[in-house]
């Protein structure tokens, strides 16, 4: 039994965007219905962006609502305003979100600790203060509205945004690219440098690496796996709200990600789906929910310090060992 739960064990960890895609695969199936299933899948993709940030390199950021609605409101007004086709716009936002995460990225990786995550709070509120006022452009305090995604043909296939099951799978490709992309850079030498300025950013600097540019390349890498989950919300609603920039949704990237586990591949989506599911249930039973999930949250973050996912794993890793060594 415990041969089989190493090997299993192993086997995930050397597929685990097989593994992660497969799951992700079924995952409408069994979820109530299929909107929550899709708003899981971009949340999880928005935490995927921030987990690579926060859990492999180690940099806490308040700000990181400024890529999700970046890439929302580019997206958006590439479609509403300039009228492009609604994969060129996905470009358009993503593209922006990461120059977006260039700029702020050059600007607050010159501090560390609490004082970096404050300066990104500031900035993201100079983002959402910015497309609060461009009320043209953006619909102010309404947001914007008005966001068609034209159906497409796909090897004689005609796809629409209409069912909400051909929707999930439509996203789903993106977010299996963005997955393939992230275990590529976490699996080269890039990624162990990321790795090595998490675990001692001196130590890193003393074998010559070069911890600034790997911080800030980080932040756009960051900043445009945000960005693509910000495109694929516009595509999903058909509007983009102003809260879609707010530090709340900032507040909600560092929770999913503690929920399921920072640092692990497949955490983030599980802390998206515990956050989403508990706020999809306890809404239809109380207006309170957000004290029933803060309240779930600070008993996890005492109690299972890794995550829902991070923790699963840890024990299944110690008996494993314990298995072995039996």
């Amino acid at each position: 039994m415990q041969t089989i739960m190493q090997k299993s064990i192993s086997f995930v960890a050397r597929h685990r965007v097989a593994a992660v895609l497969l799951f992700l695969l079924i995952f409408p199936l069994v979820m109530p219905y299929e909107a929550l299933a899709i708003n899981i899948l971009i949340y999880g993709l928005y935490a995927v962006g921030f987990n690579l940030l926060f859990g492999y390199t180690g940099m806490l950021s308040f700000g990181h609502a400024a890529f999700f609605g970046v890439g929302s409101y580019l997206t958006g007004m590439a479609i509403v305003h300039l009228h492009m086709p609604w994969i060129a716009a996905i470009v358009a936002g993503v593209l922006g979100a990461s120059v977006a995460g260039l700029a702020i990225g050059y600007l607050a990786i010159r501090s560390r600790g609490i004082y970096f995550s404050m300066v990104t709070l500031a900035l993201g509120q100079i983002v959402y203060y910015a497309f609060y006022k461009a009320e043209r452009w953006t619909g102010g305090e309404n947001g914007l509205r008005g966001i068609s995604v034209e159906p497409v043909t796909l090897l004689g296939v005609r796809l629409d945004f209409i069912n909400p099951l051909t929707k999930y799978y439509i996203l789903f490709l993106f977010v299996a690219g963005a997955l393939w992309f992230l275990s590529r850079v976490l699996n080269s030498p890039f990624g162990a440098v990321i790795e090595a300025v998490r675990e001692n950013e001196q130590r890193a600097a003393a074998c010559g690496f070069d911890v600034a540019r790997t911080k800030l390349l980080v932040f756009v890498l960051s900043a445009g796996i945000c960005g693509l989950a910000g495109t694929l919300r516009a595509l999903h609603l058909s509007v983009v709200p102003i809260d879609s920039l707010h530090y709340l949704q900032s507040g909600q990237g560092v929770m999913m990600c503690l929920l399921g586990g920072m640092g692990t591949f497949f955490g983030p989506f599980v802390g998206a789906a515990v956050f989403l599911y508990l706020e999809d249930a306890v809404t239809t039973m109380t207006s309170h929910w957000m004290a029933v999930v803060g309240t779930l949250f600070i008993v996890l973050v005492l109690f299972f310090p890794r995550g829902v996912w991070g923790t699963t794993v840890h024990w299944l890793q110690r008996r494993a060992a314990a298995g072995a060594r039996a």
